[in-house]
């Protein structure tokens, strides 16, 4: 049970982790405020370096982890652009990465919570993913 909830719950972060890049990818070039293109990057650096500590994680389970839904991914990136299209303003982008961090927050606690037999490393993980989102919606509050 303890590798099976384990490798569920990093194949989950996995794909939170690598949906965080992508949403930021998919506004970075709107981007205007120098400040707010930081907390982008960050959190952006920080993701990548959760999904490379998840593969090597996974690895030892000899598991290749999970991409993000393409449904949610392209209804994520047609909600964006067609936003951006209207308004493609700082506050916007603010907007749309809050109810993006808000999802993967949801999600990875829904998740953190379902597989508690999973083993601590991948708990720890699963705690960084969810504080980095959260360190990312408390700084896009002044962007809104």
């Amino acid at each position: 049970m303890i590798e099976q909830d384990t490798v569920k719950l990093l194949r989950e972060c996995d794909s939170g982790a690598k949906m965080g890049v992508s949403a930021i990818d998919d506004v970075l070039g709107r981007v205007k405020s120098q400040k707010l293109r930081g907390s982008l990057m960050k959190s952006r650096e920080e993701n990548m370096e959760i999904a490379k500590d998840i593969q090597a994680l996974l690895g030892e389970y000899h598991d290749e982890g999970k991409e993000p839904s393409a449904v949610i991914k392209g209804m994520a990136w047609i909600k964006t652009k067609s936003h951006l299209a209207v308004d493609s303003s700082d506050s916007t982008v603010a907007d749309l990465m809050t109810d993006g961090c808000n999802m993967g927050i949801k999600s990875i606690n829904k998740y953190f919570n379902q597989y508690k037999a999973a083993d601590e490393r991948s708990k720890d993980i699963a705690k960084r993913l969810i504080g980095t989102e959260e360190r990312l919606a408390f700084e896009l509050r002044e962007f809104l």
